[in-house]
């Protein structure tokens, strides 16, 4: 895990040491335990190390291959260790114990298509010296990110904005993605997967690989070359239909149980987060299994006593069975107010809810204890069916099928307490998708156009390419895709990364195992939900091996703090008011907006727009 950054130019002087050096220095919490440079004419990389795998200098980076290649690596590999076997038998040979050699080595052997051979979490570039091009790559799902900036002069990157705005790069907020996320709430653009907060800078999308060469005759596409490929998708309209309940159960649970074991590759303490929820306490209960217990599992825990959701007592249940050493930590309003300018430093872009400041402390809390990596459940819920929201899809999918009452699913999630509704508006979108997908846009779109706290003139401006987007495909499958790969897990990967790394940790995420998740992907809807039961498969995976307090529990919870207690806190009430005035000065909000009572309201309410206006003010600060 590190941060990386590089800038390609013909013009000399945009190519200086010190330059590079302002990039790295930003992305220092990235990396704490080192830092690299190099420079040719046209090329400077620039590298901050947190040390994983391989601790010896062996691993510094920027790290040069056969007198060819330089490569800055950002992630893991996790079957790099098979990868480095079959390379060997092909004739390479290795100076370190490093995946990121292993990456570059991948890359002169098989060029573009080494990515189809990697298992992880990744964002890496490679200089070639002999062509002259830079290749660089993001793994699958997004969790490592990958930023860009390009004009007539130079193409820069880095890991995270603050270091483009280290080296220069103007900051211009984007006032559309802005308007569209007080309106709805969305943090990216599912139809331009690119876009960021900055309307200068891109970002790499997930599974995507870029190749950037400056060109000799300079009057050719202004004597540059961008291109950019996806090179990975999921399969999600041929469904196994033959597969059985004991086949599924068991291939699931073989996956799994190599996915964390492959997660397990560390050369530095790993421990776990444990939320209490089924999916952190899979991977404790596979971890539980596959480890020597000599000394005990660790793990860390975001805790909310006497608050209504508060998971803790069943976080302590998991402890209690697999002999944790249970780490916790509370995070309040007064925390909240203190590190709230840092926790939008590090994340750059605004977010949700302040359920990530409760994971910014879990990460932060692991770093007060010393363990460098942590396993985490993210994932499970998108690829599995988690949210309560996937019944009317599902549902819905039934009742087009003409199977919604022979399956008794309605009868079955009433009488687990689910209070989801299905009503005449989701047969008619069952019927009619192509209708109902056009009626949520307008209504959507309505709605944002008459905000009454929006200035007539930023409204009228930025509404023009306003969106709301559905899922194309209107099943089950369909809309966990949408969520998976188009809008919604890379939102919850920014949070987490920017997180983890503010503290110098580095997370990993067994659920999102590419061979994992496209086995999911191939199983038929009532494998994610059955007789009223949420991500199905997983509970009777994990049937043995959990308390079947965890196992059939019947709430979702979804990491959830006190955010409606916290936004009543005095101090908290003032940022709220400032952040008001701020977006006044912008011409974003009427002045009538700073008088408005504060209207406080839970992490998953929707209308969370005082929270939203808290988080944009930082944009401009």
């Amino acid at each position: 895990m590190c941060g990386i950054a590089g800038i390609i130019s013909n013009n000399t002087s945009l190519i200086t040491s010190d330059r590079i050096k302002k990039m790295t220095d930003a992305l220092a919490h990235r990396g704490p335990d080192g830092e690299g440079t190099w420079m040719n004419a046209t090329t400077a990389l620039g590298n901050r190390r947190l040390s994983i795998i391989d601790l010896s200098n062996a691993g510094t980076q920027p790290m040069h291959y056969i007198d060819r290649y330089t490569i800055i690596h950002n992630g893991e590999i996790y079957n790099y260790v098979e990868l480095k076997e079959e390379l060997q038998k092909k004739g390479y040979s290795f100076f370190s114990k490093t995946d990121t050699e292993v990456v570059v080595a991948s890359y002169d052997c098989w060029k573009e298509e080494c990515v189809d051979h990697f298992d992880g979490m990744f964002a890496f570039a490679v200089w070639d010296e002999k062509e002259k091009e830079l290749f660089a790559a993001r793994d699958r799902f997004g969790e490592k990110p990958f930023f860009y900036f390009i004009d007539h002069e130079q193409f820069i990157f880095a890991s995270e904005m603050k270091a483009l705005w280290a080296a220069g790069i103007e900051r211009k907020v984007n006032l559309k993605l802005l308007f569209n996320y007080l309106t709805i709430g969305y943090v990216d653009n599912p139809n331009i997967p690119e876009e960021t907060f900055f309307e200068n800078i891109s970002k790499l999308p997930a599974a995507s690989f870029l190749k950037y060469s400056k060109l000799n005759d300079p009057r050719l596409t202004g004597g540059q070359e961008l291109s950019i490929t996806n090179y990975w998708d999921l399969e999600i309209e041929n469904e196994n239909k033959k597969i059985t309940d004991t086949e599924a159960i068991e291939q699931f649970g073989s996956l799994f149980q190599r996915s964390v074991k492959r997660r397990l590759r560390s050369d530095v303490p790993i421990g776990t987060s444990l939320s209490g929820g089924l999916d952190s306490s899979s991977i404790i209960a596979t971890l539980h299994s596959l480890t020597t217990h000599h000394s005990p599992l660790t793990a860390f825990s975001s805790v909310f006593p006497g608050f209504k959701k508060d998971e803790s007592a069943f976080a302590k249940l998991v402890a209690d069975k697999f002999h944790l050493e249970h780490f916790t930590t509370t995070p309040d309003a007064a925390s909240l107010h203190n590190d709230l300018e840092k926790l939008f430093y590090h994340q750059e872009e605004p977010f949700s809810s302040s359920s990530i400041y409760a994971q910014y402390k879990v990460y932060e809390l692991a770093g007060e204890q010393g363990v460098k990596v942590l396993l985490d459940g993210q994932g499970a819920d998108e690829t599995l069916a988690g949210y309560h929201k996937y019944y009317k899809w599902y549902w819905q999918e039934l009742f087009r099928k003409r199977k919604l009452i022979s399956t008794g699913e309605l009868n079955d999630a009433k009488e687990l307490g689910i209070t989801e509704k299905f009503g005449w508006k989701n047969r008619i979108a069952a019927l009619f998708p192509e209708f109902a997908t056009i009626f949520l846009e307008r209504q959507y779109l309505l709605n944002a156009l008459t905000h009454e706290d929006l200035t007539k003139d930023f409204t009228q401006l930025q509404s023009k390419e306003a969106y709301y987007i559905t899922p194309e495909i209107f099943t089950l499958n369909g809309v966990l895709y949408f969520n998976t790969c188009m809008h919604g897990l890379e939102e919850l990967l920014r949070y987490a990364d920017r997180n983890s790394m503010a503290h110098g940790r580095e997370v990993r995420l067994p659920f999102l195992d590419h061979e994992l998740v496209e086995f999911v992907f191939s199983l038929p809807a009532n494998f994610k939900i059955r007789n009223g039961w949420t991500k199905w498969l997983l509970r009777k995976s994990m049937d043995k091996s959990l308390p079947s307090e965890i196992t059939w529990r019947r709430d979702k919870t979804g990491f959830e703090p006190p955010q409606e207690e916290w936004i009543k806190n005095e101090k908290i009430g003032e940022l709220i008011t400032n952040a008001k005035k701020i977006l006044v000065d912008e011409k974003i909000l009427t002045p009538e907006a700073i008088n408005k009572k504060i209207e406080a309201k839970a992490v998953h309410e929707g209308a969370n727009y005082d929270w939203r206006y808290l988080t944009s003010s930082f944009l401009f600060k």
